[in-house]
């Protein structure tokens, strides 16, 4: 499947879990029903998934951990905060970076609309 094709599903996805929930649920309730949502439509979802840090030849396991990585190709952080900070922003850039994948998502589920929290990040 193409990459866009991918991303607008996990928009589409996003919205139709915001629709239902709305804001104020814990950021770990949005991951698993987006997580479900992924995965009925039949891509392939990794949720928590630890992610190393490679510094010249040593491995370091000192966790990081993506909310989900899917098709290997988007890692997608999610948050349910008053809004979204550059701390969040620095968060995915470097999950991104370690992970090799050149798209992202930061998904704010706290928001009124959700397109109002969602940003899409690309290295």
């Amino acid at each position: 499947m193409d990459i866009e094709k991918i991303f607008k599903t996990i928009l589409d996805s996003s919205f139709k879990v915001h629709t239902a929930l709305g804001p104020g649920l814990l950021e770990s309730s949005y991951e698993e029903c987006l997580y479900y949502e992924l995965h009925k439509a039949g891509l392939n979802v990794q949720k928590q998934k630890p992610l190393p840090l490679i510094y010249e030849e040593v491995k370091l396991d000192i966790g990081y951990r993506v909310d989900l990585l899917v098709e290997h190709k988007i890692i997608v952080e999610i948050k349910s905060v008053d809004a979204l900070a550059d701390i969040h922003m620095a968060q995915i850039l470097t999950y991104m970076k370690l992970s090799g994948c050149k798209l992202g998502l930061l998904v704010n589920f706290n928001v009124k609309r959700l397109k109002d929290g969602i940003k899409r990040v690309i290295l």
